[in-house]
């Protein structure tokens, strides 16, 4: 038999597999659109409903002590798990994930199997779940060695780790499991912590955040502040002990004020007024002219002629004030005097300069512009102080960001800073494009930004919706994914906000532990 008649009997063989295959599989892609088996099952890999029901029986009956069950039920979700990933690598987006938050009532038995079971079913292959959140970790409370409390606090359950237990049961069904965590949010219960007061945040009017934005849950930290650059980094090390495959950072920004107060257009509207930060900043100074008209920049909020001749008077020896990232204009040039005059000048190491009045806009706007600066570097900073542990460890790490976060806002600032375009490109960016116009245009509209923004970066969008249908003004999610793939198709994985939108009546029950049975 000649080499071309082997390779086409190889060929023949592989493809009668692979038909067999689609006809037995619960699952099908669009790309196999062409099969007539396609009418009787769904499309972006979830499985139909007499397989997810066949499932959920077994696991009901598993449950009850039916050790038959419990090996066919086994065996069910090794099938499924094969089948999944098989579809996931050929149907667009590679990546398809869900965000989760876990409750206490989550420990009863087989409620985490249900969970896993149904985030498969409906063909996702990534779960991102919520570890940090509201000042509250997902950590045992026998051996939580953080600054906050544990979620799951009820007597008896010291030692149980959910989030070990998560990653676990996400991993027996082939699902990546990531660990979703609050960055400079340190949440409500951090707040009340009378030795912690010094780590907040705090604005020109001395205010904390906490009396800034209309939900008190939201507590926000000091960067700068070195106390809280530890306790968050103990978290993050606690949690990668855990060996998720990913960790996400969200809230690596400021507090989005309202109306009025969510765009600054003055330095006291940063969230630089607390003492670390007031500290580095004074640091950025340059010259001792430099230190001394940043301070009585920060202290009036404004810079008047007064104060550069002030600053002038007292450090004559100096040239322009300086400080990190200005360039000043060149100096006046110096008129050759006379001996007799230079015996008479009283300062002869003076330099000179265009008169105080000449200089002041001027020096007031890129005072201006370094505040904002400052405030930016300490998100930065921040965030490479959580994704170093991180990334040391091998595991993969992420920024949750708004596009929109970081823009202009007439003559000032989107309040929340988030400075997204100059986040590390060795880290996973999750534009959250929640953009609400009635159709899926903005939505992506805010990744096509994205990408464009940074094209060397994993950008992975994160939507809001349900399946198969509009909610709260949003389309579905397939005609959100569709219309971000025509606008980016070098985008290989999506994320859908939240596991609760498209199970509420479970999840209604597993806060009350009102247990269904399955």
């Amino acid at each position: 038999m000649t080499n071309y008649s082997l390779k086409f009997k190889k060929t023949v063989l592989t493809w009668r597999k692979a038909i067999a295959t689609i006809i037995t599989s619960s699952l099908v892609t669009t790309n196999f659109a062409f099969y007539p088996a396609q009418a009787q099952t769904t499309a972006y890999c979830q499985f139909t409903e007499s397989a997810k029901q066949e499932k959920q029986n077994l696991l009901s009956s598993t449950l009850k002590g039916d050790r038959e069950a419990q090996r066919s039920y086994q065996a069910l979700v090794n099938q499924h798990t094969q089948q999944l990933q098989e579809c996931r690598n050929r149907t667009w987006p590679q990546v398809q994930a869900i965000w989760l938050r876990l409750y206490p009532c989550d420990l009863q038995a087989g409620r985490l199997d249900e969970i896993m079971d149904r985030i498969i079913n409906r063909g996702y292959n990534q779960v991102y779940v919520e570890v940090f959140a509201d000042g509250q970790v997902l950590l045992p409370m026998g051996s939580n060695r953080t600054a906050w409390p544990s979620v799951v606090r009820s007597p008896g359950s010291e030692k149980v780790d959910l989030l070990a237990q998560a990653i676990q049961k996400g991993h027996e069904r082939g699902l990546k499991v990531y660990a979703w965590m609050f960055m400079m949010n340190f949440g409500y219960s951090y707040g009340q912590r009378s030795d912690r007061q010094s780590v907040l945040a705090r604005n020109g009017k001395g205010q904390t955040s906490l009396y800034f934005v209309d939900n008190e849950s939201q507590v926000f930290v000091d960067p700068y502040n070195l106390q809280a650059k530890r306790d968050y980094y103990q978290l993050v090390n606690e949690v990668a002990r855990r060996r998720p495959d990913g960790v996400l950072f969200d809230y690596v920004r400021y507090p989005r004020g309202l109306g009025a107060n969510s765009v600054i257009t003055k330095v006291q509207d940063l969230w630089i007024y607390g003492d670390s930060a007031q500290q580095a900043l004074a640091k950025r100074a340059l010259n001792s002219k430099g230190l001394e008209l940043i301070r009585r920049y920060a202290k009036k909020g404004s810079l008047s002629v007064a104060d550069v001749a002030a600053a002038d008077q007292l450090y004559p020896q100096e040239g322009e004030p300086l400080w990190q990232g200005r360039t000043p204009p060149p100096p006046l040039p110096v008129p050759i005097a006379s001996p007799k005059q230079e015996l008479a000048s009283p300062t002869p190491n003076a330099i000179v300069l265009p008169s105080a009045a000449q200089r002041q806009p001027r020096l007031q706007w890129e005072l201006w512009q370094l505040s904002v600066a400052h405030a930016i570097q300490g998100i930065l900073d921040f965030l490479a102080v959580g994704a170093w542990p991180v990334q040391r460890q091998g595991i993969k790490a992420g920024a949750v960001f708004f596009p929109d976060a970081n823009q202009t806002v007439g003559q000032g600032y989107d309040s929340r800073l988030q400075p997204w375009h100059r986040f590390p490109t060795n880290l996973e960016w999750h534009a959250m494009s929640y953009a609400n116009c009635g159709n899926a245009n903005c939505i992506a509209a805010l990744v096509q930004k994205v990408t464009k923004q940074a094209p060397e970066a994993q950008v992975i969008p994160a939507i809001a919706g349900v399946w198969g249908k509009t909610i709260s003004n949003r389309p579905s999610l397939e005609a959100q994914m569709q219309a971000i793939r025509t606008v980016a198709p070098q985008v290989r994985s999506v994320s859908h906000f939240a596991f609760s939108w498209q199970e509420p009546q479970l999840d209604s029950e597993r806060k009350s532990c009102q247990v269904r049975r399955i």
